[in-house]
């Protein structure tokens, strides 16, 4: 073959069963990894294009216009110093010799060597064309280094035929390796390549031949019962799901179509049944466990409501299911009848009940139990729900059940339903629904983009709970360091800024922090440093609201001007932004900003003004007395638009102030040497900056 010749590469590696839960991420790993390293080595022509195929027996991909060798390149390399190469009389010495002697150019006259700086020193170097790798050898040392770069969740040691051990993440039976139609001669863990693989367990019999690398797909489809693409497999499944559900709703999660992908090569949906009788249990129960336990999908009908049919994903096709079937529903019985029991236990004993024994399980030993950790909630959700005028009884009352159901049944055998069960339980004790919903409602938001509470204990309650882990896990010195928050403490940040910033609640951050330290006065170590570790906290869930807002949308410098102003109460944040953003588009902004950045630095030099009155009897200049008189104008309209939250309309008020304050820099110089004229423009100054920066600190938009 001519070294211009190039034609798709296929690498696979048959295997023993995979993990299905590194499935996905082996086969990116081990496609990416052998077709970015060709490309390193110039083995690809033109640009990269790769596809990926991973089954539960196999790691595979395919690579267009792979070059069956590689160009030749221009290699400049350095050889010595000229001060080693070269001895004091400009002639050639040993060393430069036997170095080039070393580089495979022993004779290479040292008039052709190029010398130049190397950064420090005059040096040789060495220019020639290195021939391009062969397929063979780049491939060999590809697979080699990706292979030993797989993120293999445990290595797994077996012996080979000749007694040799192997390690890899499951025992390899097949290398295939074809460029176009020919076999390229690599090993991988004592195999040689080929040109066959093996189809389905099950539903293809003997080796299947793979007579083209860009045949792959196709032949182990059609011949061999197996859909490589891992991408086209679980679209396969979906699309059966659907179908098989008829006018039902699957219940499809990700991880879980994730999962069962991994473990098929040739999908095959097939529909169950189980008793009627088993959905009086709450259907949150009954979909885990079938999720959970035997990785079926649930249906439920267009309210929402569970069937008592379910679909399983089989890797056998068959004209004849019905055994397949039997089975599984016979398997999933056994874990229904094991929910609805201890269903049907854990109601004998009512919420209430189940709290005081909360007291022997530790939270943490240096915070207590949960009884005292519970109690702490129901005091913080009293004075949240008295700050924010809601019903303190209802939020008391949510708080001192919402971690009841961590000692049911249900909830030892599935702990993914705390809180969940928790409203069951307490709907059948007859509770108030709002308290009922609050031990739900109280985790949410449970993760990035998660639904916040929809009822108002559930939000006390959430935010009791979420500020009680905060302060408490600060307060005993495990503040989050680098990557490392193994008690979440970022996420119950966001949780709590929200709340706070969605909900438009009228409450002060700081204030909340200062009510939830109050909680911990059995704990002199955490309430004896309020006020410090209240501004850290305060800190922290800024940095944290820098980056919610950033991903609503919102420009740094925008962020910036508001934050600027340290803001306690988060409910008008958004309004500030979004007025500030309309201010920015103004054509005075620019020179407002520029001005009032200017203000803040001469402010920042002057000392005793900060409750100084303007005297307007002292003014000399026409520019200050205009400044003055227009500020008059100005201010009340601004307060007035302060007052109805109309934050746009008081930004766009300051804007006719911009030709009076550039008129007063040119014209007036404000460090008189009187004393008292220097103290009076300064004080003008002050009143300006307290208006300009009466929403936001428009001085961050300056360039």
């Amino acid at each position: 073959m001519t070294q211009a010749h190039h034609a798709t590469l296929l690498v696979e590696l048959l295997t023993e069963e995979l993990p299905p839960k590194a499935l996905a991420r082996l086969g990116d790993a081990f496609a990416e990894g052998i077709a970015q390293r060709l490309a390193a080595r110039d083995l690809i022509e033109g640009d990269l294009s790769f596809e990926r195929y991973a089954t539960p027996r196999r790691l595979a991909v395919t690579i267009k216009n792979v070059r069956n060798v590689a160009p030749e390149k221009q290699v400049r390399e350095k050889v010595l110093p000229v001060s080693v190469a070269l001895d004091a009389n400009g002639q050639p010495t040993a060393p430069l010799a036997k170095k080039l002697a070393a580089l495979g150019f022993p004779d290479f006259p040292v008039s052709d060597l190029e010398r130049a700086s190397d950064g420090k020193n005059e040096a040789f170097f060495l220019r020639y064309s290195a021939p391009g790798a062969t397929l063979a050898d780049g491939l060999q040392a590809v697979l080699d280094e990706a292979l030993g770069k797989l993120p293999i969740p445990k290595v797994m040691t077996y012996q080979r035929p000749d007694g040799s051990n192997v390690q890899f993440v499951r025992p390899v039976h097949r290398l295939t390796v074809l460029h176009g139609e020919r076999v390229v001669p690599v090993t991988a863990f004592g195999i040689d390549a080929g040109d066959t693989t093996r189809g389905h367990r099950f539903l293809s019999h003997g080796n299947v031949a793979i007579t083209q690398a860009d045949d792959y797909a196709h032949t182990l489809q059609h011949k061999g019962h197996v859909i490589a693409s891992y991408a086209d497999r679980r679209e396969a499944i979906r699309e059966q799901l659907i179908e098989q559900a008829g006018d039902d709703q699957v219940v499809m999660p990700e991880a879980l179509l994730d999962e069962v992908n991994s473990l098929v090569e040739w999908p095959v949906v097939y529909a169950c049944k189980f008793e009627d009788e088993f959905l009086q249990v709450p259907q949150e129960c009954l979909i885990l466990t079938m999720q959970t336990n035997q990785k079926y999908f649930a249906l439920t009908d267009a309210a929402g409501r569970l069937r008592s049919r379910f679909l399983i994903v089989s890797n056998i096709e068959t004209e004849t299911p019905g055994e397949i079937v039997e089975g599984n529903e016979r398997v999933v019985r056994p874990r229904l009848a094991d929910a609805k029991f201890f269903f049907e236990q854990d109601k004998k004993k009512p919420l209430a009940a189940r709290v005081p024994l909360l007291a022997n399980v530790v939270y943490h030993n240096k915070l207590g139990s949960q009884l005292a950790r519970v109690e702490r909630l129901e005091a913080l959700a009293g004075a949240i729900a008295q700050l924010g005028g809601a019903d303190v009884a209802l939020a008391k009352r949510g708080a001192r059940l919402a971690k009841a159901d961590l000692l049911t049944d249900m909830v030892g055998e599935f702990p993914e339903l705390q809180g969940t069960m928790g409203t069951y339980y307490a709907r059948h004790d007859g509770e108030p629904e709002e308290v009922a919903i609050a031990c739900t409602e109280h985790y949410q938001p449970r993760f990035s983009g998660d639904t916040l509470p929809g009822t108002a204990t559930g939000t006390i309650v959430a935010l009791a709970d979420k500020l009680e882990t905060l302060v408490g896990i600060w307060g005993i010195g495990l503040a989050p360091t680098g990557e490392k928050d193994p008690f979440a403490l970022r996420r119950h940040a966001l949780g709590v800024l929200r709340i706070l910033v969605e909900k438009q609640l009228p409450l002060d951050l700081v204030e909340l922090l200062r009510t939830t330290y109050a909680q911990f006065a059995a704990n002199p170590g955490i309430s004896d440093a309020v006020t410090e570790s209240t501004q850290a906290i305060y800190e922290f869930c800024m940095d944290r609201l820098r980056g919610m807002l950033r991903e609503r949308g919102y420009a740094a410098q925008e962020i910036d001007a508001v934050l600027a102003m340290n803001p306690t109460r988060l409910d008008d944040i958004v309004a500030r932004l979004d007025a500030v953003r309309e201010f920015a588009a103004l054509e005075e902004a620019a020179s407002l900003a520029a001005a009032n950045k200017r203000i803040s630095n001469i402010l920042k030099k002057s000392d005793g003004i900060e409750h100084a009155d303007v005297q307007s009897a002292l003014f000399v200049e026409g520019a200050e007395k205009a400044l003055f008189a227009q500020l008059e104008q100005v201010a009340p309209r601004v307060q007035t638009q302060l007052a109805a939250r109309e934050y746009t309309g008081a930004l766009t008020a300051l804007a006719a102030l911009r030709e009076t304050v550039d008129t007063f820099f040119n014209d007036v110089m404000v460090n008189a040497e009187d004393p008292a004229l220097r103290a009076n423009r300064l004080a003008l100054l002050k009143a300006l900056h307290r208006q300009m920066n009466s929403v936001a600190d428009i001085s961050r938009l300056a360039a």
